[in-house]
């Protein structure tokens, strides 16, 4: 590998990685990947998708999984800018999509004001991903005229979701919630979706591990939905989708002789 300068700059590319299934990455990311010299890697990222770096890249591993111990985003956004300044081709893997809770907008703007223009790679969300897998959308025009991706997870000092006034919305709009790092809070944001008059029996799926082989999900409602996830032993990282959308999965399981509360999917 030729010699940089600490003069010649070099690039910087945001790369959804996606939920996990390599065949589910895009051409332009896949391209992206196997161009970089240096990579910092989300906790998240599978391993087969990190295998198709170039073996001169150079990996570096900065972990952010909810309840664990986690790279700090300003060593993150600092060490993106040095690599980009010495000369290196860097890519920033993020599992899922970089702009869909990726804190993707956070490392644009900390770049773009040090004068570093930077290109993004979107990549499929584990939402979508999840629920397509069980063989479910997110929309439909019976059930559902919209989706809302929505984290359960606060910033450290805010408020949060008012889940009351989303369950008002989503029950007058139709709209299927899918809720990411929402695991931790299940039995707050249960309860509080019911105490905003989304009813007790509104189906919902818990998705754990999104496309990769070690998949589950478990099928329930929105009452059972905490004691669903503690009884089937699921845990994160999982995806809560619910909504009126959930329901075919159970009636088309029940039709082939499945249970519909519990399946592996891998």
């Amino acid at each position: 590998m030729t010699a940089r300068t600490s003069h010649t700059f070099g690039t910087c590319t945001l790369v959804g990685a996606g939920p996990g299934d390599p065949e589910l990455l895009t051409l332009k990311a896949l391209k992206a990947i196997q161009a970089a010299t240096v990579l910092l890697v989300d906790d998240l990222v599978s391993q087969a998708i990190v295998d198709f770096a170039a073996p001169h890249a150079r990996l570096v591993y900065v972990g952010k999984r909810g309840g664990c111990k986690s790279t700090p985003q300003a060593f993150i956004e600092k060490l993106m800018e040095a690599e980009v300044r010495n000369g290196e081709h860097v890519v920033r893997l993020k599992g899922g999509d970089p702009f869909i809770f990726g804190r993707g907008g956070e490392e644009v703007e900390h770049l773009r004001s040090a004068g570093i223009e930077v290109q993004v790679v979107n990549g499929i969300t584990a939402g979508l991903a999840g629920l397509t897998s069980l063989g479910a959308p997110l929309t439909h025009r019976a059930h559902a005229h919209g989706v809302v991706f929505i984290t359960g997870h606060a910033k450290p000092g805010d408020s949060g979701t008012d889940w009351r006034a989303l369950a008002a919305t989503a029950q007058a709009a139709k709209l299927t919630l899918v809720i990411y790092m929402g695991v931790s809070a299940i039995e707050h944001i249960s309860a509080e979706l019911q105490a905003g008059g989304m009813p007790a029996h509104t189906p919902a799926a818990i998705i754990q591990h999104a496309s990769l082989p070690q998949q589950r999900h478990a099928i329930t409602n929105l009452q059972e939905l905490a004691h669903t996830l503690h009884t089937e032993g699921l845990a994160s990282p999982s995806v809560l989708v619910i909504g009126d959308v959930v329901q075919g999965i159970a009636s088309w399981a029940q039709q082939v002789g499945q249970s519909p509360a519990l399946q592996a999917t891998g």
